[in-house]
């Protein structure tokens, strides 16, 4: 079945088809035109056979006296004679070769014979002629010429020679068999010869198809030879061109398709696409993040990409009003803005495409800067406060005495002193985050440095009744660093665990100079930090303590400026305590950033 549903069985089969439909017409045409053909022959051999019998009994007078001459000439020819004259009948001797003998009743019964004798009519005539024979009827295929003659003496017989039709069959049954041969052998000739013909003319086809398959796996390098320049070989050429240019095609838009991929993967924005009918197509890392979170938060664990109902609602919007809309969510506990825009396919929406934004940390800026505002304000106010409250104590002569008008300039002089350091302190605090901190370095010896640090706070330790202690570790002394900075930087840490720890504490200075960097650990087994507060220790006015801190006279500004020192100085800070066991902070300077100095 697959050799005729191919071009070659088609083609083969054609050829065979038409060339049998012509042999069979011809067959027909030719074994048609040979019957008649010796049909026509056999009545010319009897009607001269016939004639020239009639010739020999004309010129006697009475047939017995040519019937030696008549019964050569019949034998030579194998067919029987009868001649009738007068009420006289005389047939030839049977003769086995002729393999019929009609009765000599039969040529005066049967009409189709007796119009010789009646109406002196030449016949030539062939059919059936039936006889009977021991009472069964025995038919003749007979061939019969009958002429009129007459003798010399003026009377007249008619002559009948016939002859069976047998050896006329047996004649063209030999014609038949040689030309049913002829047609058998051009038939099988014509097969084969279609066959190689049809192979030869389809085997450039049947090498494009293999290499239309082969492009179609993505196989664009190999090209059909052309050995020919007839249409064959055009195609051929035709096909050459539609795979460089598809090749062409191909490779163009998987440059486009990658290069729109990596847009999408580089984005920081999440992007959906989807179709009309509300089916996810195409998803970057951060919107398959926000699905994720999505269905982790929704409790969904089968998701097969299903929209978020917010963003479904959202969808169905835009493709009903064709504009676009925007949607606000919060899942995991992070903020998101969906901004969702139609795509369109000349008049008609095809989908839409969804942009995720990820807002968190714009929501924590506005926080921070509404905090800070309210801070700042908060934090002036007091001293704002005291300084304009004690002001007027001195303007309307409360304070009688020297001794409370020293008491109160004091109070006034303190709040003016801690408002100017919340102002340094924030002027240091903007120009750090602005990134416009300036650092001083220079190489110094950090175990002499942080002597100094030790020694700057023992009067305050002994007057806390706190135990201080320092642990110098390493032998790498030479570090290159801003001095006044770090030392700001431990000078608020060692201050606010001395102020945080209770009498009969500890408070342990730990340095480690090594190949890697300059390690700080400030621990003190004062009160700690809540857990609830450790991560946002290093925020700005963040207090754990407020009221002490006020108390202390904190802005809640140092461990901000402390870890924007730190992070300059391309190290980094971090905070461990337990509530009621003690605080651990600690600070470190890669070497990698004085390394090159």
């Amino acid at each position: 079945m697959m050799l005729w549903r191919s071009v070659v069985g088609k083609v083969w089969g054609t050829i065979l088809l038409l060339v049998s439909v012509v042999l069979v017409i011809l067959t027909i045409l030719l074994l048609q035109f040979f019957e008649q053909f010796h049909i026509t022959e056999a009545e010319e051999q009897l009607t001269n056979h016939a004639n020239a019998i009639v010739s020999v009994l004309e010129e006697y007078e009475r047939p017995p006296e040519s019937l030696d001459t008549v019964e050569k000439i019949a034998g030579s020819y194998n067919t029987s004679v009868v001649i009738m004259q007068n009420d006289e009948k005389w047939e030839s001797e049977k003769n086995d070769e002729a393999d019929v003998h009609l009765p000599l009743s039969l040529f005066e019964e049967d009409e189709r014979l007796t119009s010789v004798q009646e109406e002196r009519a030449e016949i030539i005539t062939h059919g059936d002629f039936p006889t009977e024979e021991n009472g069964e009827e025995i038919h003749n295929e007979i061939f019969v010429v009958g002429m009129p003659f007459e003798s010399i003496n003026g009377e007249e017989g008619s002559l009948y020679l016939y002859q069976s039709l047998e050896i006329i069959e047996d004649t063209t049954g030999e014609t038949k068999q040689i030309i049913l041969l002829s047609a058998g052998i051009a038939i099988i000739l014509t097969t084969v010869f279609a066959f190689f013909l049809s192979t030869r003319i389809t085997a450039p086809l049947r090498k494009m198809r293999q290499l239309a398959l082969n492009v179609s796996k993505g196989d664009f390098e190999t090209r059909v030879p052309i050995l020919t320049n007839d249409e064959i070989g055009q195609l051929g050429n035709a096909f050459n061109k539609m795979r460089r240019e598809l090749n062409r095609s191909i490779m163009a838009l998987n440059q486009e398709k990658e290069q729109l991929s990596r847009i999408l993967s580089s984005m920081a924005d999440g992007v959906i696409t989807i179709d009309r009918k509300g089916a996810i197509v195409v998803t970057n890392p951060p919107a398959h993040r926000f699905l994720q979170a999505y269905y982790y938060d929704s409790g969904i664990a089968d998701a097969n990409d299903r929209l978020p109902k917010e963003v479904k609602k959202l969808f169905q919007k835009v493709v009903a009003i064709e504009q676009e809309q925007l949607t606000e969510m919060d899942v995991q506990g992070r903020s998101y803005v969906v901004l969702m825009t139609p795509l369109y396919d000349g008049e008609f929406v095809r989908g839409v495409v969804a942009v995720i934004r990820d807002m968190t940390e714009e929501r924590q800026h506005d926080k921070l800067r509404k905090d800070f505002i309210a801070n700042v304000s908060h934090e002036l106010r007091t001293p704002i406060s005291m300084l304009q409250g004690y002001s007027e104590a001195i303007i309307d002569d409360i304070a009688g005495s020297e001794e409370e008008k020293k008491e109160i300039g004091q109070i006034i002089y303190d709040e003016s002193l801690r408002m100017g350091r919340l102002v340094n302190e924030l002027l240091d605090i903007a120009r750090m985050e602005a990134g416009h901190i300036q650092l001083e370095k220079d190489w110094i010896d950090f175990h002499a440095f942080s002597d100094k640090i030790y020694k700057k706070f023992q009067g305050l330790a002994r007057d806390a009744e706190v135990i201080m202690t320092l642990d110098k570790q390493g032998t790498q002394r030479l570090v290159y660093i801003d001095p006044d900075r770090i030392e700001q930087v431990m000078t608020n840490l060692v201050h606010n665990a001395i102020r945080h720890t209770s009498e009969h504490g500890t408070v342990k200075i730990i340095v480690i100079t090594n190949q890697s960097g300059i390690t700080v650990e400030i621990k003190d087994t004062g009160s700690g930090i809540p857990e609830e507060d450790l991560p946002n220790v290093f925020e700005r006015f963040y207090k754990a303590d407020k009221a002490r801190t006020r108390e202390n006279g904190g802005t809640g500004l140092g461990l901000a400026i402390a870890k924007n020192i730190v992070e300059a100085h391309d190290g980094e800070i971090s905070a461990h305590s337990k509530w009621q066991e003690g605080t651990t902070f600690r600070f470190h300077l890669p070497k990698s950033a004085y390394d090159n100095q």
